[in-house]
């Protein structure tokens, strides 16, 4: 007996000292309503945790009408690591209960770092205001002009509301805002999205006159003033007048390795006697992401007609490799089968650069249309995408209407 009483103190020390057990923490399936800290600000955004057949998780982002896959998820211990989308960025947070709490990061950049939190089962995006009859309608088309401390960029608000629920795009000459999505409150329009890279908030309030005074902030530096008169033949530039070839220019000329270091060319036997078409992008860039989503099917559809695509990557880093794992990821993403081509950085001046019979490079995407003869038809800067409405379905109408009168043309001269 006086054994057992000597052994029962140390019995007790090790149960002191032993970590009691736990089960990992589970991320629920389900609704979260997210927010961001930008700027002093809590940009909101919504997401959806689903169970997958692997028997793991995998998430969708949400903007309006919007849903981006989230397949890349990891919980281990009481910890989650979201990897998003084909961005280069990851959304990593610890798992306490109802709640994720933790940061947005941008891998390329390790000043990036965006403070993160969720709720789990909240649906809503802004607060909705104080005062339910303080709700103006900004529904409508408007011609708007955006202001910094340098220049003044005029872009095309359109802005949808029922109740105090609101949705829009803007449309610039570079390209769309595409999918926003917030509310109206206490008399002020406010509206956000994120889409796993580009984090932006819009928020505006009704002059007398019916003007729009507005801010927008994006990321953890940007901001601007911007101001908006309701206008329904608000238009922007001809896309197709920005960039040009230089005088004495016919033709593109180039040889970028592929994503394994192959050399390509437009005068390779591949591309010869077909219409081919230029796609300036980068993985880091959301409307590239939609031109890309609308040509993979395109491509699929229309190659035997004698089209090829060639993708011009300009990435966020020189360096090779990491620019070629970018574009394979995206590759697999969305299971592209056209070709690909490291071409250089996402600076639009060094970008130019690349393809020196260009005045100069505008935006990303920009799309350039060769016919058969190996000349330049015409070159489209920026891509309208679906968040658009009837300007995305009239720029498919337009691009297929270019590729069939390329497809016409009598071929006249060889490559």
């Amino acid at each position: 007996m006086k054994k057992l009483l000597a052994v029962a103190p140390l019995l007790v020390s090790l149960a002191a000292c032993t970590p009691p057990s736990h089960s990992p923490a589970t991320l629920k399936t389900g609704a979260w309503r997210a927010t961001l800290e930008l700027q002093g600000q809590q940009l909101p955004f919504n997401f959806e945790v689903v169970s997958n057949k692997k028997g793991g998780v995998d998430a969708y982002l949400r903007n309006a009408d919007e849903r981006l896959l989230l397949d890349e998820i990891t919980v281990a211990n009481d910890s989650v690591d979201i990897a998003l989308h084909i961005f280069d960025a990851n959304i990593k947070a610890r798992i306490t209960g109802d709640t994720l709490r933790g940061e947005f990061v941008k891998n390329y950049d390790k000043n990036s770092r965006v403070p993160f939190v969720a709720v789990y089962g909240q649906t809503h995006r802004f607060e909705k205001g104080k005062d339910p009859n303080n709700v103006p309608d900004f529904s409508g088309k408007y011609s708007v002009t955006f202001v910094n401390d340098t220049d003044t960029t005029l872009a095309v608000g359109i802005f949808h509301q029922q109740g105090d629920s609101a949705t829009g795009t803007f449309l610039t000459p570079t390209g769309d805002y595409r999918y926003l999505e917030g509310n109206v409150a206490d008399g002020q329009l406010q509206l956000s999205t994120f889409d796993g890279n580009h984090a932006y908030i819009f928020r505006a309030t009704k002059k007398e006159d019916g003007a729009l005074n507005g801010e927008y902030i994006s990321g953890k530096t940007w901001n601007e003033r911007w101001e908006a008169q309701k206008n329904e033949q608000a238009a922007l530039p001809d896309p197709e007048s920005l960039t040009f070839l230089k005088p004495g220019y016919e033709k593109i000329e180039f040889s970028f390795p592929d994503v394994n270091g192959k050399k390509i060319s437009l005068d390779d036997e591949k591309y010869k006697n077909k219409v081919v078409i230029l796609q300036m992008f980068g993985t880091w860039c959301p409307n590239c992401m939609d031109e890309t989503k609308f040509l993979v099917p395109w491509y699929n559809e229309n190659h035997p007609r004698g089209v090829e695509i060639i993708g011009l990557a300009y990435e966020r880093k020189p360096d090779f490799d990491y620019a070629s794992n970018r574009v394979k990821k995206m590759i697999a993403k969305y299971d592209v089968k056209y070709d690909f081509a490291i071409a250089g950085t996402n600076d639009k001046v060094k970008a130019a650069e690349t393809l020196p019979m260009l005045n100069k490079v505008v935006a990303f995407p920009t799309t350039i249309f060769i016919g058969r003869d190996g000349k330049v038809k015409k070159i489209h800067t920026g891509y309208s995408g679906p968040g658009t409405g009837i300007y995305y379905e009239q720029g498919i109408q337009k691009f297929n209407e270019t590729v069939n009168e390329l497809l016409r043309e009598n071929l006249t001269s060889s490559r």
